[in-house]
């Protein structure tokens, strides 16, 4: 799963100065459904939660490579917590968290990078994902 990288945004790239509005413009153009995903927790953030949690398996292949694309490409995902003001992290194809910047050190957020927390979330049918 490639982003659609306009002209423009190749050009800006090429002589050293990107916009980051235009890039993550193309992040959410080019990944919708794994922008919904990360836009549902965001707002649950905004509206008070502690952290937020998507663990509902993709409705399509090509729906888990968004995720995963965008879950798996540091600068795009860097650049859409910059956007939300939040940290993401991800267990599995489909397990994904959004923890508010300010809590990075509470129980929830240390347990769900944790090690334990990832081999919990192993189970036979995510083999492939």
């Amino acid at each position: 799963m490639s982003l659609n990288v306009s002209d423009k945004l190749l050009e800006q790239a090429q002589s050293g100065h990107i916009d980051e509005q235009e890039f993550v413009e193309t992040i959410r153009q080019s990944l919708p459904y794994a922008w919904g995903v990360v836009e549902g927790l965001a707002e649950r953030i905004i509206r008070g939660e502690e952290w937020a949690n998507h663990a509902v398996p993709p409705p399509s292949e090509q729906a888990r490579a968004q995720l995963l694309r965008m879950m798996g490409g540091d600068a795009i995902r860097t650049a859409v917590e910059r956007h939300f003001g939040i940290r993401l992290a991800f267990q599995n194809c489909h397990n994904v968290g959004a923890f508010r910047l300010d809590k990075l050190d509470s129980p929830e957020y240390l347990d769900f990078i944790s090690i334990r927390s990832q081999i919990l979330n192993q189970s036979p049918e995510l083999v492939d994902c």
